[in-house]
């Protein structure tokens, strides 16, 4: 079966609809369906948040009797097997849907080709890979855990146009413009957790929320504070959903900071310093698709040169802030150029006066 051109035009609104969706779904990823009749859309639905019904089900729902003999189009594969929600398989079947459009396949082994093989068995035309590159993107978190075993890492940096993220006493506030700072609410919200360091949390004190969502919708905090020297009073603790990741406790200060709301997860170091792989592995236990990093130089520098940033957004703002500023990453000396690290980027746009730059490692 090959896609027909109006395909096209219907996952594109099956794509923006399942944008709807992001950030409330983890761990699951966001979806977006369309009931198709006579060429006419008669249903529609995205997935809302996890446990809740399935974009499938929706659009099903909301065509009424208009689904027999349509065409469902969605972004990512009905699943067929029986989670928080039933199977969407045997939804599709029951509702005689008689063509069913595919933006891609699950990467989630639970799935991963066994909903498109139920549908064909029974005897519905399908089409899978319309789109995909663009069904991947509003998903890349939710396919990397599952194709690359580890979250998204996406890191935002708000610097002077000299490349400096803090003046030499460490005060940072405000670099960039206000506009450039609600753009970031954007990136807090798409994300499954926020990752910083002891550093910015003691210098900055930060919440690191999304304004007007509660305490059960924020993203998760983590912490990497090695030794334990985060402020007992910082805001961060007093968030339900923090982790504080630590090796070692030598100030004794575990009890007293146990007594806050945030949870205290120790694990493996390496160099004195919270092991990668370790922090890998406990933010895989979580189920985290996107991560978004604020942190200084150290955590930036470190995470780069681990090869653990997947992209940037960089805001730029038009100011100086001269001699013995903090720089952007904690890099090694290069000793030749052409050991230089290359981005490419991937999309520049204004926000007032301030540039945002999205870019990624050129491989």
């Amino acid at each position: 079966m090959k896609p027909l051109d109006q395909d096209y035009f219907f996952m594109a609104q099956a794509i923006a609809i399942a944008k709807k969706g992001q950030g409330k779904t983890h761990p699951n990823p966001c979806v977006g369906a369309l009931v198709v009749h006579n060429g006419m859309i008669v249903g529609e639905g995205f997935h809302e948040k996890s446990g809740s019904a399935h974009a499938e089900v929706i659009a099903l729902n909301n065509a009424g009797n208009k689904t027999q003999s349509s065409t469902l189009f969605v972004t990512l594969e009905p699943c067929s097997h029986y989670g928080k929600t039933p199977p969407c398989i045997k939804a599709i079947i029951d509702a005689g849907v008689s063509r069913v459009v595919i933006g891609m396949t699950d990467p989630n082994p639970l799935v991963d080709g066994k909903g498109l093989k139920a549908l064909k068995d029974a005897g519905i035309e399908t089409y899978e890979g319309l789109m995909e590159d663009e069904c991947i993107k509003i998903n890349e978190g939710f396919f990397y855990r599952f194709k690359k075993g580890r979250p998204f890492i996406r890191s935002k940096i708000a610097s002077s146009l000299d490349g400096h993220i803090a003046i030499e006493s460490g005060e940072s506030k405000w670099i960039t413009s206000d506009a450039s700072r609600q753009d970031v609410q954007f990136w807090r919200a798409k994300s499954s957790a926020i990752l910083t360091g002891v550093g910015t949390v003691n210098a900055d004190n930060p919440n690191l929320g999304v304004i007007d969502w509660s305490d059960d919708d924020q993203p998760k905090r983590i912490i990497l504070d090695s030794q334990l020297r985060i402020h007992p009073r910082s805001h961060l603790l007093k968030k339900k959903n923090t982790y504080v990741c630590y090796c070692d406790d030598p100030n004794s200060k575990l009890n007293l900071l146990k007594k806050s709301n945030a949870q205290f997860v120790k694990l493996e170091k390496n160099n004195q310093q919270i092991s990668f792989d370790s922090l890998i592995e406990f933010m895989m236990t979580l189920e985290l698709n996107d991560i978004l990093v604020e942190a200084g130089a150290t955590l930036n520098g470190s995470l780069l040169q681990a090869g653990l940033i997947d992209e940037f957004v960089f805001y730029v703002s038009p100011t100086l802030l001269g001699g013995n500023a903090m720089n952007i990453f904690n890099l090694p000396v290069l000793k030749k150029m052409d050991e230089k690290i290359k981005l490419r980027f991937n999309d520049i746009r204004q926000f007032d006066q301030d540039i945002r730059i999205i870019s990624r490692i050129d491989q």
